[in-house]
């Protein structure tokens, strides 16, 4: 596979809201972006608060952007704060570097990324991988 399909996209959006209603977890909102950046798909659940699809984007492409899933992200932020910040300084305040910004890896191939936001970190990140998992792709949450 050598694109994200809007057909994989849509299984991944479907499986992540089937793992979060497996956990029981807080409303969710699921972004999912090409290996460009480009929206794929994305999607709220109802009674998300208002930030959560720019937050859900921002983990997507704070993990697109740099390469590494955002949990990855996370630990450099603790380590390096000051590189952090002006990465996000350069790219406007667009990356959120916490869990549950995952790439979607076909093999070697980075296709996109999934961003998840409404629960704990761990949760959001649980249900982008499962979601990546239930397309028969590869996650990289870092």
């Amino acid at each position: 596979m050598a694109e994200l399909t809007l057909e994989v996209a849509r299984k991944i959006l479907d499986a992540a809201f089937a793992k979060s209603a497996e956990l029981k977890l807080k409303p969710l909102v699921v972004t999912i972006l090409d290996g460009r950046g480009v929206l794929k798909i994305a999607a709220a659940q109802d009674g998300t608060s208002l930030m959560r699809a720019e937050v859900a984007h921002g983990k997507a492409f704070g993990a697109l952007a740099m390469g590494m899933g955002s949990r990855a992200l996370f630990q450099r932020a603790q380590e390096q704060a000051y590189f952090i910040d002006a990465v996000n300084t350069i790219a406007k305040g667009a990356l959120v570097p916490v869990p549950g910004g995952v790439l979607i890896m076909d093999g070697t191939t980075l296709l996109g990324a999934v961003g998840v936001s409404g629960d704990i970190s761990d949760n959001d990140e649980a249900c982008a991988v499962a979601g990546i998992q239930a397309a028969g792709l590869k996650p990289n949450a870092g």
